[in-house]
């Protein structure tokens, strides 16, 4: 998929790492359900699930989205690099320990790791628990195939 840029207006957020956008031209809107790129938030029943939506909602909602779609995931949804008010959302969901550097697309986002060892750290958000459990383990044990 060719590197393009949407802006966009951020309509709604599903959880810290998902976030309805309305791209396009007046008149011709289509909703936009886009999977922020590398990295995976928890869920919305775990720890640090709500916060972590509430703080993309802070970022995001309401406000000015660019978005560089990468690829569609396994829902359908857009994975892309997302910036709201000028701000790589990625990072500050990582930064304030909200969010995991999804493993597999660490090495297209090689700011993420530190800011994540950084979080870890200082115990900031999600690291502050004694041992925190990664959404996608979380999702595997919910739903074990």
């Amino acid at each position: 998929m060719p590197v393009t840029t949407l802006l966009c207006l951020v309509i709604a957020i599903s959880d810290g790492d998902t976030l309805t956008a309305r791209c396009g031209q007046a008149g011709a809107y289509r909703p936009l359900k886009v999977r922020i790129a590398a990295i995976d938030a928890p869920e919305s029943k775990q720890a640090f699930g709500l916060r972590s939506k509430q703080n993309l909602a802070r970022l995001c909602f309401k406000q000015q989205a660019t978005l560089q779609p990468l690829q569609k995931d396994d829902y359908g949804r857009t994975v892309a690099n997302v910036r709201c008010s000028g701000q790589d959302v990625a990072a500050a969901q990582v930064r304030a320990g909200l969010a995991w550097v999804y493993t597999p697309y660490a090495k297209q986002h090689p700011q993420l790791q530190p800011l994540q060892q950084r979080a870890q750290a200082q115990h900031v958000g999600l690291w502050s628990q004694k041992r925190p459990q990664a959404p996608w383990t979380y999702r595997h044990r919910q739903h074990p195939r």
